[in-house]
């Protein structure tokens, strides 16, 4: 009983309920809750800048030390990336193929008080940005202009660099600064579980108003992007990666497909890719590939190879686009992509997938302000994203295997 009473995503299922409840009721006066709502949303964006920089620094610099494996390191991670950009691709493309949140009253969505204001800020950008326009933008001419202004894309880049830099350094001097970072990320960790304690407050909050404001529309929409969401994992997990092992890899299909049973079972109902670890050996094992590739591949998998996460990320930024009415340019496609793909890097030390997800949003120009709409379904979405992030590291090890095994 204490640990139900102890459990988070309990709560805000339960605040998520009350707020459909009151805002059913209550129609557009719920609207009064909303402060609780815009509280909580100005916590998450305190801390999405500083998050990324210190966990893409983080990510980087223990990223960068892979250069010792040699071939198995640039072959895994060359995979890893190709991989996510292709799946969020799909993912765009079917956002934009179905338009989940296309059908709400955009007039109604606009008068939302924060949403003028960002859309503002997305009208400002340039609508018509060329290719090198776009590259030349991803560099940051000041460092800690790009971190006051809160430009995701310019901060992930630079975290990049200094992260690689720091991996270069001797070992004695690199083990100093990353562990002065792993101090300085487990602070900002304790921050966001002290902010995610007022969760169930800011969903009741959001909920009851946009309840009041649109009916259940909303509350359907947000569940059609799950099917969504399905749907561009099935075409990863049962398209792309099997593809990758008949062409790449010397593994059979089939036992592939038998091996991958089991810790696809355990991914899905832990929604951890390090706890799937051990299991997705085994399954490597089974398969044939050598235990000196699972377990360099695999432990870096569980930590950057994040393709079912970058799907998500990707299906929530073109949901709130057409949200919010904002039509999204090549540039901030663009940023969607690199945000989506680079930011997996820190993942591992982000605790949850909402910051990240705020910054993929806020790169595009996108309103956070909807995003707690999505918090009682997450668990299900994590428990997918999970599932497809660890079969690609078993695919990942597979390929990667025939190409090191001498």
């Amino acid at each position: 009983m204490k640990k139900l009473l102890k459990n988070l995503g309990l709560w805000i299922i339960v605040a998520m309920v009350i707020g459909i409840i009151v805002g059913a009721f209550m129609g557009a006066e719920a609207s009064m809750f909303k402060p609780l709502g815009d509280l909580f949303i100005q916590l998450i964006k305190m801390l999405v800048v500083p998050l990324v920089l210190v966990s893409i620094i983080s990510g980087a610099s223990a990223l960068g030390e892979t250069k010792s494996a040699g071939l198995i390191g640039g072959l895994s991670i060359g995979y890893m990336i190709i991989t996510t950009i292709i799946s969020i691709t799909i993912a765009l493309f079917l956002g934009e193929l179905f338009q989940p949140g296309a059908s709400v009253d955009h007039d109604a969505v606009v008068s939302l008080a924060t949403a003028a204001e960002s859309m503002e800020t997305t009208s400002g950008s340039p609508a018509a940005m060329g290719f090198w326009d776009t590259v030349i933008g991803m560099i940051p001419a000041n460092p800690i202009a790009a971190l006051t202004e809160g430009n995701i894309l310019q901060i992930i880049i630079f975290g990049l660099f200094l992260g690689f830099g720091i991996s270069s350094l001797a070992a004695e001097k690199r083990q100093r600064i990353t562990g002065g970072l792993n101090i300085i990320l487990d602070a900002l960790i304790w921050c966001i579980g002290k902010v995610m304690l007022v969760a169930p407050f800011g969903v009741f909050g959001l909920i009851a108003d946009a309840t009041g404001t649109f009916g259940f529309d909303i509350l359907i929409q947000v569940a059609n992007v799950l099917w969504i969401d399905l749907i561009a994992v099935a075409i990863i997990g049962l398209g792309l990666y099997p593809l990758t092992i008949a062409l790449f890899s010397r593994v059979p299909l089939g036992k592939y497909f038998r091996a991958m049973i089991k810790p696809q079972v355990v991914s899905f109902s832990t929604a951890s890719s390090l706890a799937t670890l051990p299991v997705n050996m085994e399954a490597c094992d089974e398969m044939g590939v050598s235990k000196q590739t699972s377990g360099f591949v695999l432990p870096l998998g569980a930590t950057i190879n994040m393709s079912g996460n970058a799907i998500y990320y990707a299906l929530l930024a073109t949901f709130f686009a057409q949200f919010y009415g904002i039509d999204l340019t090549m540039a901030d496609y663009v940023s969607i992509t690199i945000v989506c793909a680079l930011g997996a890097i820190g993942q591992a030390g982000v605790p949850g997938p909402t910051l990240l997800a705020a910054a993929v949003l806020v790169a595009a120009g996108i309103p956070l302000e909807g995003l707690p709409l999505f918090y009682a379904l997450d668990r299900i979405f994590d428990m997918v994203r999970t599932t497809l992030n660890i079969t690609g590291d078993a695919a990942c090890s597979a390929v990667v295997d025939r190409f090191v095994k001498r």
